[in-house]
């Protein structure tokens, strides 16, 4: 790596640095007998059902070397195609929506509440709405100006709150800096919290022998998209860059959850190449292009890039095309599996969003 892309590199990391420094629930909500989930949507095992007893063994300390490979410049890695497994997962969701339409007469509801113009998150929207139209769920979104108040917004959440056609409500993260986003957040009911960020959910997923309601959409698309491609969780070195609520902490819960070895990299990790280079699995949500380049990695490690950062391109439809976290070219030349931005994740999350959808329609309307 060039002395000019260190330095470029390193101010990206400071940026992010600087970035991130800166209601009565129903008992219905808590039982998770009511989920009767799905099993032939996602592969997705529910958390409770991979706790087992933290028992050490002998076995437990002896070296695990069977994803260290040569790879020679030939290489190219597997390309972990989130838009077609997503598709597959829609299909079984629309299945679903249309048994419910014709046995009750009812579709579930999803309601977006978008404030401002980033253009990352009128994208997420705007996949949102496509996907749901898709499936058949029925879409509502309502959009504020940046300079909204936040009484707008409280307002537009408390409205959906109240309106039983709405199954899962979502508040497009992140808001303008004026706004308390997790004052608005506490208003949203914990029935509707398809995206999983209520802290009854977060608490829920952290704990053993408890069952969140809801799983944050990026971090379960993320393991379904790894259990889908025949990639083992159980017992590997997962490392996570970024610490966010939305992605970075979920997804490294979920990963520990599912049995494996976690470490979390953040803006104030030191050397966070070589604690990458110890990774079979490396996930990272930090949001600076091309943050993690081929001496980030191990031969052989599996790569989910969740990163997504806008870039001007008139060619493009929108007028700017969308790049992750990690240099793809270099990394495809040593990782064993990559994502794709985009193409990789996204879709995946969008996937998780309806299907939390669903499961929260269910519940709403006992069907099963």
């Amino acid at each position: 790596m060039s002395t000019t892309r260190v330095q470029s590199v390193a101010v990206l990391w400071q940026m992010w640095s600087r970035k991130n420094s800166v209601t009565s629930l129903s008992s219905r909500a808590f039982s998770t007998s009511l989920m009767n989930p799905s099993t032939s949507i996602l592969m997705s095992p529910s958390p409770m059902s991979l706790d087992c007893p933290n028992l050490w063994t002998s076995g437990s300390v002896q070296p695990d070397c069977s994803s260290i490979q040569k790879y020679t410049c030939k290489h190219v890695a597997q390309i972990l195609n989130g838009k077609a497994i997503a598709e597959e997962i829609r299909s079984g969701i629309a299945l679903e929506v249309k048994r419910m339409k014709e046995s009750i007469g009812q579709v579930p509801g999803l309601a977006v509440i978008l404030v401002g113009q980033r253009r990352e998150s009128q994208t997420y929207v705007r996949n949102k709405k496509i996907g749901s139209e898709e499936v058949g769920i029925k879409f509502m979104l309502t959009t504020l100006s940046d300079n909204c108040t936040e009484n707008e917004v409280c307002n537009a959440l408390q409205s959906y709150n109240e309106n039983p056609s709405v199954h899962g409500t979502i508040l497009q993260l992140p808001l303008p800096r004026h706004l308390d986003e997790g004052k608005i957040l506490g208003l949203l009911t914990l029935e509707k919290d398809v995206d999983g960020f209520h802290p009854v959910n977060i608490g829920n997923l952290a704990m053993l022998g408890r069952e969140p309601l809801f799983i944050p959409c990026t971090a379960k698309g993320c393991i379904e998209l790894l259990l889908r491609s025949g990639i083992e969780i159980m017992g590997k070195k997962a490392v996570v860059i970024g610490k966010s609520n939305v992605v970075g902490l979920p997804t490294s819960l979920l990963l520990q959850r599912h049995h494996a070895t976690v470490t979390i990299i953040h803006p104030h990790t030191k050397n966070p190449d070589k604690i990458a280079r110890e990774a079979d699995i490396l996930i990272t949500a930090a949001g600076v292009p091309n943050l993690v380049c081929r001496s980030w990695l191990k031969p052989g490690a599996i790569v989910v890039d969740v990163g997504t950062t806008p870039v001007e391109d008139p060619k493009c439809e929108h007028g700017y095309r969308l790049i992750g976290d990690v240099c793809f070219e270099e990394a495809s030349k040593v990782a064993s599996a990559i994502t794709p931005v985009p193409g990789g994740v996204g879709p995946m999350t969008v996937a998780m969003l309806l299907y939390n959808t669903l499961q929260s329609a269910k519940l709403s309307f006992k069907f099963t």
